[in-house]
């Protein structure tokens, strides 16, 4: 019967196999801050050929879109709810800020861990830090390694001559760079997993962020780079490769690579602009990342902020060297990865994600109206379709509207000529806003700048003392 059975197995068409596929470890890889062409994949001469394998032995997502910041992104993952709903729509948490993702949420480990799933997450978190409540082992996680907030020297560990280095919440000094000891922490735990429970690994590099940094061994492999800053950010991705490579070689030594679902994508664009790269000050140098044909970058609603590199591979279940084309959104993982978890989505909130699985494994067309949704303040963005519009609310203020399948540029503005859509869209997203959350950034800063100003007096000395601060 077993011989049978897989025999049958061999011959069922891809889609017959995918409709009903056994609940998979699933390995959840987030790069942070990469640029869409600076994968080899993508064309670039930066080298990367364990993503390039999985690319090509899995499905490229090639209109696959996240948040033009980490926060907002890593928060959309989590909840597989738009971030405007819980005031993260606005930048990332700023390291000393007390706010994180809010508790009500039930998030994706939470979800996958009631259902007997082992969770871990190895990287970066960068939601919420300042209150424990917020930290991963208090959010469905069972392991956690890595930073909290998550923009650190490469080498010390540390943001803000602060060590931000931790094992199950217990501050940790240990040598090492950052990406080689994560992807090392991942090897280790996949080793150590007993493969009969399924298993949610979250690894979520800090590369290739800044501060640029990486080994000796690792910029050797690109003197032929004049420009120090894309040396070093190239050698930077590179390393993330070969540690996704050992992560990888490690599924399939335990056997668990045949069910294990793989997704790979970057938070959000590569920036193209120092005022965006982070906290550490880069304005010296060159900003590096390559968002291909993609307008703007990250912290940009324009594409470069939010197309991101993507793809997602499971042997037998997605066929080999597709490619979607189908706009999708970090939202739908979440209800993605629950339903092939046999999860419950009893505790969530309702979600904006669409459950993607049948357009990955069979190529089925996506029911939706919109995606999308960036939903702040001062500005906001949707796409319904081909189009995409782009509104600027601040004075003076600019509407946008592109054909992305004719103009994946975003270089001519249609608003003039399709009044009918331009009004469409601004009325999807004033509906959406009616339902958005004042951004905590906001929020925070303001109660700040109240308790400065409306606590003290300023007098003339002081202000003399203020200006003269280092």
């Amino acid at each position: 019967m077993a011989a049978l059975l897989v025999g049958i197995r061999g011959w069922l068409p891809l889609g017959a196999m995918a409709q009903e596929p056994p609940r998979p470890n699933i390995l959840y890889i987030m790069a942070d801050d990469l640029g869409w062409k600076d994968v080899g994949f993508h064309g670039s001469d930066i080298k990367t050929p364990n993503l390039d394998r999985l690319a090509q032995t899995g499905v490229q997502l090639e209109h696959y879109h996240a948040h033009p910041w980490c926060t907002p992104s890593r928060a959309a993952l989590m909840t597989g709810r738009y971030p405007f709903r819980y005031g993260l729509q606005t930048i990332a948490i700023p390291s000393a800020a007390t706010y994180g993702l809010a508790t009500d949420e039930w998030i994706l480990p939470q979800a996958l861990k009631e259902t007997g799933y082992k969770t871990a997450i190895v990287g970066k978190w960068h939601l919420g830090h300042a209150d424990f409540k917020y930290w991963p082992l208090n959010r469905g996680f069972d392991y956690q390694y890595g930073p909290i907030l998550g923009e650190i020297d490469y080498f010390t560990h540390a943001a803000h001559n602060q060590v931000d280095w931790y094992r199950n919440h217990e501050l940790v000094n240990e040598e090492g760079y950052v990406t080689t000891l994560l992807g090392q922490d991942a090897v280790k735990l996949i080793d150590e997993h007993d493969a009969n429970t399924p298993l949610f690994l979250y690894l979520a590099f800090t590369a290739p962020h800044a501060p640029y940094q990486a080994p000796e061994e690792a910029l050797a492999q690109y003197a032929n780079i004049e420009d120090p800053s894309r040396r070093a950010y190239a050698a930077m991705i590179t390393v993330m490769d070969e540690q996704i490579g050992q992560v990888v070689a490690a599924l399939e030594r335990r056997g668990m690579r045949d069910n294990t679902l793989i997704v790979f994508q970057s938070d959000n664009g590569g920036p193209r602009s120092a005022a965006v790269t982070g906290e550490v000050d880069t304005s010296g140098g060159t900003i590096p990342a390559d968002n291909g044909p993609f307008r703007g970058g990250k912290g940009s609603l324009y594409e470069g902020g939010t197309r991101v590199v993507a793809l997602a591979n499971w042997p037998g279940r997605i066929e080999p060297g597709s490619v979607a084309n189908q706009p999708m959104h970090i939202i739908d993982w979440y209800p993605t990865l629950a339903n092939l978890a046999g999860a419950s989505l009893n505790q969530t909130k309702p979600l904006d994600g669409l459950n993607i699985w049948p357009a990955l494994a069979e190529g089925q067309s996506l029911d939706r109206e919109a995606l999308g949704y960036d939903v702040e303040p001062f500005r906001a963005a949707v796409h319904q379709g081909d189009w995409k519009l782009v509104w600027q609310i601040t004075i003076p203020s600019k509407t946008e509207l592109f054909n992305l399948a004719q103009d994946p540029s975003e270089e001519t503005n249609l608003a003039d000529r399709n009044r009918r859509m331009v009004n469409r869209l601004k009325q999807r997203v004033e509906m959406a806003s009616q339902e958005a959350e004042f951004p905590l950034v906001l929020t925070e800063a303001l109660g700040a700048a109240k308790s400065a100003l409306f606590s003290s007096v300023a007098t003339p000395e002081e202000a003399e003392a203020i200006d003269n601060l280092p």
